[in-house]
């Protein structure tokens, strides 16, 4: 080894879902399957591409104005990012930094046992139950801070406000941050926890239920003074994080909640649907509460479904890990997609 690699930060990365560029049926990363509101289509013909030649506005001021609008909160209360992976990761470097371990799920998004290598924060994982639950209780020991998704992914289990709520007051002298990637398609959000406790951090993202995955919009909601701390963090290595296409894009996205809901109700309509249909094949699926589905087949190996799947032009998303060797998850897309991909799995086990 050469003296200078001694010096070389090594972290195991985070693997992110394939992206195919041919043409297949693509269900394993989670997107929309939908586009994005018509105002953001708009929004984008209209743009000034002279304006491309000068930094976008550092503070965000229309995205932040919207959410905060939307969400009906306070300017000051909003932090937007990169993806909510930006904005996850700006959590991780400016809360947790105790030396006792942060505390999350053994089985949850990937992602956080990269940020907690990345940025040296001592961390614990907290084994969900026989039922791919969160077991609230382990969360009541001494600490340096708590991070779980709600829904959990990629479990796609949602635990209700009560049970969120009596992690967070649990644990009053750390920072606890609720990642809701995906609460658009389940049930009630932390937000309305906001006001009641200082030391809650909400982070949501416009790549679910907003159909923008590739503009890269994320914002955490909280009180002033933390989220003073994040950007403050933020300005510290990089003022201009959010280019002026997804700033514009973003704000118009927030703008038509018609559009957004009536998104949201139909994925949540066919996952039901499929569920459904899975179920009547013979898979045995957690009960989603998010736009994908987490499945097994007790008769099918689910490494080798996943290759047949994909070999079909069928993909979803499969890991192999511990504990979770027979599941895939499978992204919901629109309908017809959906279809095709039942059309495969009733041939391929020989179902009439």
């Amino acid at each position: 080894m050469r003296a200078f690699e001694n010096n070389i930060r090594k972290v195991e990365p985070y693997v992110p879902g394939e992206q195919p560029q041919n043409k297949v049926i693509k269900l394993n990363t989670n997107e929309n399957p939908y586009p994005p509101s018509p105002k953001v289509t708009e929004a984008l013909a209209k743009m000034d591409t002279d304006r491309f030649r000068l930094y976008p506005d550092p503070t965000c001021g229309p995205l932040v104005e919207a959410l905060a609008e939307f969400y009906h909160v306070d300017r000051d209360q909003v932090f937007v990012g990169v993806g909510s992976d930006d904005v996850l990761s700006m959590c991780f470097l400016t809360f947790f930094n105790s030396k006792k371990p942060i505390l999350f799920p053994d089985i949850t998004y990937s992602f956080y046992k990269v940020w907690a290598e990345l940025y040296r924060i001592p961390y614990e994982c907290q084994r969900l139950d026989g039922n791919f639950r969160i077991v609230k209780e382990d969360y009541y020991k001494e600490n340096g801070g708590i991070i779980f998704p709600n829904p959990n992914a990629p479990t796609a289990i949602y635990e209700e406000l009560d049970f969120v709520e009596d992690i967070i007051r649990a644990n009053p002298d750390v920072i606890v941050i609720v990642d809701e990637a995906y609460i658009d398609f389940a049930g009630r959000s932390a937000l309305e926890l906001i006001d009641k406790y200082e030391n809650l951090i909400v982070v949501q993202t416009f790549s679910k239920a907003r159909s923008m995955a590739g503009m890269r919009i994320g914002y955490a909601i909280s009180n002033p003074v933390l989220i003073k701390y994040l950007n403050d963090a933020k300005y510290s290595f990089n003022s201009y994080t959010m280019n002026q296409a997804a700033l514009v894009c973003g704000t118009e996205a927030v703008k038509d909640r018609e559009y957004f809901e009536e998104g949201i109700r139909k994925i949540i309509e066919t996952r039901e649907w499929a569920k459904d249909r899975l179920a009547r094949i013979g898979f045995i699926c957690l009960d989603s509460s998010a736009n994908f589905i987490f499945a097994m087949h007790p008769d099918y190996d689910a490494k080798e479904l996943f290759e047949e799947m994909k070999a079909n032009g069928i993909y979803v998303r499969y890991w192999g890990s511990e504990r979770i060797e027979q599941y895939m998850r499978i992204t919901i897309g629109t309908r017809e997609e959906m279809e095709e991909l039942f059309r495969f799995l009733e041939k391929y086990m020989g179902v009439k």
